[in-house]
């Protein structure tokens, strides 16, 4: 009778030994599949981000690079960089050339994802043509961009002159340099919401739109009825990365126009570029301290994009 109870608590104690054992094995699973994330996220993502903030909460000079003794100063370079003359027109600049941007990309980038929705005859090639500036270098456009609105010899210049009008100097005077990048960047960021967009145009059912047009639906109905609510999720992913890339833009408008003239189209993306490695001497503090407000922002609208997201899921 002793010897029956043994055996079969000696069983029960090896049958919980073993789910538990499994349970840890996929537990180290876990980990050894996530630990190249992380070490990616660390070493890419944490480091440079607490790097930045270090830099922007110290004095760093080229000497204190060197040295590696730079003085702690706080949030003096914070004050510095809003007290600054440059900054309430920077941030007005940043907010006209992004939302300016993100505004026309998505709605040209949608209307072209609806039209290559119908397949047609030659709509592959029209749509692999439209990609060529998303596939081009950055500096390449943006070198082609101030050739053709340069002020003598850009060929819309010409084209002004030929019907008739008058030149106009797009990148060297204050009216026009802004909304001069602001042009060349949309024409940049079309191809991206074209693509994104016309992807999630492919997941909603052809069977809604016969549906619609058999309850007497137009286009014009069906896109507001079925296109766009459908559309919503994807909609703002896209704008929420449009944000952010364009909130970081700085090539393109270094190579038209420097952020120039007299700080006209000058961004804080151009700010901190010019801070820290602009013709006079380096400063890498204020730099790093305009950069951090740009995380800032960005992160603002991220958590924005998952709130309402989140609300959306819970309504649903």
């Amino acid at each position: 009778m002793t010897t029956t109870a043994t055996l079969i608590g000696a069983r029960a104690k090896q049958g919980a030994w073993r789910p538990r054992r499994r349970l840890d094995a996929s537990r180290w699973a876990a980990v050894g599949f996530a630990a190249p994330l992380l070490a990616y996220l660390g070493v890419f993502y944490a480091y440079p981000l607490w790097r930045n903030i270090e830099l922007s909460i110290h004095d760093y000079t080229i000497r204190a690079f060197v040295q590696g003794d730079a003085e702690f100063v706080g949030f003096a370079n914070y004050a510095e960089i809003f007290g600054s003359s440059t900054f309430p027109t920077a941030l007005v600049n940043t907010l006209l050339f992004t939302f300016g941007s993100i505004v026309v990309q998505f709605a040209v980038g949608l209307a072209l994802a609806v039209f290559f929705r119908q397949n047609f005859r030659l709509s592959n090639v029209l749509r692999a043509l439209f990609l060529v500036p998303w596939l081009l270098p950055l500096i390449v456009s943006a070198s082609t961009w101030a050739w053709m609105l340069n002020s003598d010899n850009g060929i819309v210049n010409s084209l002004l002159v030929a019907f008739g009008g008058d030149r106009i100097n797009w990148l060297t005077s204050p009216e026009t340099a802004l909304l001069s990048v602001t042009i060349a960047n949309i024409w940049l960021g079309i191809p991206f919401n074209l693509v994104i967009l016309h992807s999630g145009l492919q997941n909603i059912p052809v069977e809604m739109y016969e549906a619609a047009s058999l309850d007497g639906a137009g286009p014009w109905r069906q896109f507001w009825s079925i296109t766009f609510p459908l559309l919503r999720p994807v909609s703002a992913i896209t704008l929420l990365l449009g944000l952010i890339y364009t909130l970081k833009v700085v090539d393109v408008i270094w190579v038209m126009t420097a952020g120039g003239p007299a700080g006209a189209s000058t961004t804080l993306s151009i700010w901190a570029y010019q801070e820290a490695f602009g013709t006079g001497i380096p400063a890498f503090s204020p730099a790093a301290a305009v950069g951090n407000l740009l995380i800032v922002i960005a992160l603002v609208f991220g958590f924005l994009h998952l709130r309402l997201q989140h609300r959306q899921e819970a309504g649903s």
